[in-house]
């Protein structure tokens, strides 16, 4: 037997305007007030909500590997040989203590909110799990992980000259921030998280300060560049006096690296510089601030690509700055980008210029709520972690943690 929907709803409203009762209307979503407010966006009313809950712990799982379905997005395309990696595949026979208690490797993915996992060793992928529908060419969005790209970007940019020095006034290639906070600054302050800019990294929506109205404005209505903050941002401490991670300072970095491309984008010179060289088996993307012709690629936090291109990355640093046959960037820029700036303390991540510092010689690319690229050169162990922690879940990251090193540490049988 089969059921139709559409004629006794049509019986029923053709029935109320007959008896004079106004026909219901389906109305659009709301926007929230923070949306509302302010300058008007183009973005479609549906896109803006769906991008407001895109970090929400019911979504996030499809939204963090969906980016392309919603954002403009530009691409950096592969090109050339992939780069193989060669497999040894072995069971996750290891534990690892945390809070106290220890918990079997194998359990690890479903305890912290994973999409995908993937454990090298020595150059072999020994372990590749993915999860909830995800697969190989499910590209997953990066978060901050894409700070610790534009870090080789940068490193790239150096080599060829077309940075004289790190320690160049920013303001020398971008002459746009001369008078505000980042007048003063170098760059080497820069890629630190040193500027000193006052630029509080806080999204607290219900009372936005400056880092949650950019957000708003650049990622969710698209009505502003999300680097144009930093024209007008004013200064908070002495540069190169205080360590505060700021994702405007890596914007900064981002429009640095366009200025001296000579006329490129972001993207072009990734691909060219890093991706094509790397060896990358599928096209990376990062997500826009707005409509062709007018956006920039998010490379504060906007970067997306497959666990095996995330890896051949960690590989590629692993090994000195070399991958398939190519140096992208120097053993010395490897060095000096993973070293802490500052003495690391018990307990409690360190930073270098755009990577994360963990006590031991290790390191680590980071995204927003578990994205891990994590390299550790005495086990010549990567681990690549792509995730979908809720919102604000410390122990998540701190378990992840606790993982990374008992990874490390594993010699597979």
């Amino acid at each position: 037997m089969k059921i139709s929907i559409r004629r006794p709803l049509l019986a029923l409203t053709t029935g109320l305007a007959l008896c004079g009762l106004a026909t219901p209307v389906l109305a659009q979503q709301a926007l929230p007030q923070n949306l509302e407010e302010g300058a008007k966006s183009d973005v479609p009313v549906a896109v803006q909500v769906l991008r407001w809950h895109m970090l929400d712990a019911d979504v996030n799982t499809l939204t963090f590997r969906s980016m392309d379905e919603l954002f403009t997005t530009r691409e950096v395309p592969r090109s050339g040989p992939v780069w193989n990696l060669p497999r040894e595949d072995h069971a996750l026979d290891f534990t690892y203590q945390y809070g106290g208690k220890t918990y079997a490797a194998d359990d690890f993915a479903e305890r912290t909110y994973t999409n995908a996992l993937l454990v090298m060793k020595d150059g072999n992928i020994v372990s590749e799990t993915y999860r909830n529908n995800s697969g190989p060419q499910s590209r997953f969005m990066g978060w901050s992980m894409t700070k610790s790209l534009t870090s080789i970007l940068v490193g790239c940019a150096l080599a060829e000259g077309r940075i004289r020095s790190l320690d160049d006034p920013i303001t020398a290639y971008l002459p746009e921030l001369k008078g505000g906070g980042y007048d003063g600054v170098t760059i080497r302050q820069v890629m630190q998280m040193r500027s000193g800019v006052d630029y509080e990294e806080r999204y607290d929506f219900a009372n936005p300060g400056i880092a949650a109205t950019n957000h708003i404005n650049a990622l969710v209505k698209n009505v502003a560049r999300f680097a144009d903050a930093a024209r007008t941002v004013g200064r908070a401490h002495e540069p190169g006096t205080v360590t505060q991670y700021k994702t405007i300072d890596t914007a900064v970095l981002g429009w640095l690296i366009e200025r001296v491309s000579g006329g490129s984008t972001i993207a072009a010179y990734m691909a060219q510089r890093l991706w094509e060289p790397l060896g990358a088996e599928r096209d990376g993307f990062f997500i826009m601030d707005g409509a062709p012709g007018t956006g920039r690629e998010f490379n504060g936090a906007g970067f997306n690509a497959t666990l095996r291109d995330y890896a051949r990355v960690g590989a590629m640093m692993l090994n000195g700055g070399m991958a398939n046959g190519h140096q992208i960037v120097s053993p010395e820029w490897v060095a000096a980008s993973t070293r802490p700036v500052e003495p690391e303390k018990p307990g409690e991540l360190g930073y270098g210029m755009q990577w994360w510092t963990l006590g031991d010689g290790s390191y680590s690319a980071i995204g927003l709520q578990g994205q891990y690229i994590f390299v550790d050169p005495k086990s010549r162990t990567v681990v690549v972690k792509l995730s979908y922690f809720p919102p604000g879940n410390q122990t998540a990251d701190d378990e992840t943690v606790a993982f990374l090193k008992a990874a490390a540490a594993w010699q597979p049988q």
